[in-house]
């Protein structure tokens, strides 16, 4: 698998993380975590289910060297234990539960839970990045730029979003904060807030989904600012000129990637 392909599943694996988050309540809430989402992580993961009882199990990658074992339910706890232990925690019969120590263990099971709900999905997220090969090079930049260009060019819209999704990967790009974002419009940039809360954004790229239009407003520009905020909504409508259209944006994404160096960074999610 190239890249491309690699880059594209690292997008799919952090935005199935992110609504998977998105479905966990708080402790003690009736919310119910989206189990079919988290399964596919699971499955992306290669962790291995197993029915024990009326529990789904999921043992971890073979050959991964981890030994805890993820049980789906809304809790999503990975327990240090072993499968007839967890089986009778979670799933007891009657003549385990009259038990003094069964009962012990079944009412506290804090001894052998590591992780639950978020740290569980996470832990599951770093796995499935774990069996990725995001190393990559200027000729694989070239490639995804000339992508871009070929798309913007034969009116694929599909193509330039998808384009824009690597880019933004690797450049920590955000979609456009609620103030900047326009109707039918795709808009991506670098995103920073100041202490007064003042969010600040750019270098912004821009692609209008209706007219297949692409371009690019390099200066970074503050909610607060009126004067700016009101050119960038000229821009928006055609009014004014933008900093660069159409092959100029992929052009500056490539040289922004080469600038950077070729890491992937692995540590950061989406913001939401």
């Amino acid at each position: 698998m190239g890249f491309k392909q690699e880059l594209l599943k690292k997008i799919q694996i952090d935005r199935l993380t992110e609504k998977v988050l998105a479905t966990i309540g708080p402790s003690g809430s009736e919310q119910k975590v989206d189990k079919g989402l988290f399964r596919v992580l699971l499955e992306m993961a290669k962790y291995r289910h197993q029915r024990e009882r009326d529990l789904d199990l999921y043992l971890p990658p073979e050959g991964s060297g981890m030994t805890h074992v993820l049980v789906l339910d809304n809790d999503l706890p990975f327990y240090k234990t072993t499968i007839s232990d967890i089986a009778m925690r979670k799933s007891p019969t009657v003549k385990e539960m009259v038990n003094i120590r069964n009962a012990i263990k079944i009412l506290n099971d804090g001894d052998v839970v590591v992780s639950k709900k978020a740290d569980s999905v996470k832990t599951v997220r770093q796995e499935c990045l774990s069996r990725l090969n995001l190393s990559f090079s200027a000729d694989d930049v070239e490639a995804i730029a000339a992508d871009g260009v070929g798309s913007l060019e034969n009116g694929y819209a599909d193509g330039v979003q998808e384009c824009l999704d690597l880019f933004a990967e690797l450049l920590g790009y955000q979609p456009a904060p609620k103030a900047f974002r326009a109707d039918h419009h795709r808009i991506i940039g670098a995103v920073s807030q100041k202490e007064t809360g003042e969010i600040v954004f750019g270098p912004i790229i821009c692609y209008n989904l209706m007219h297949n239009r692409l371009f690019a407003v390099l200066s970074a520009i503050g909610s607060f600012d009126r004067i700016k905020m009101e050119g960038y909504q000229e821009v928006i409508n055609g009014a004014e000129k933008p900093s660069l259209t159409g092959a100029e944006v992929f052009q500056f994404l490539k040289d922004a990637v080469n600038r950077m160096g070729y890491t992937v960074n692995l540590s950061a999610l989406p913001k939401v």
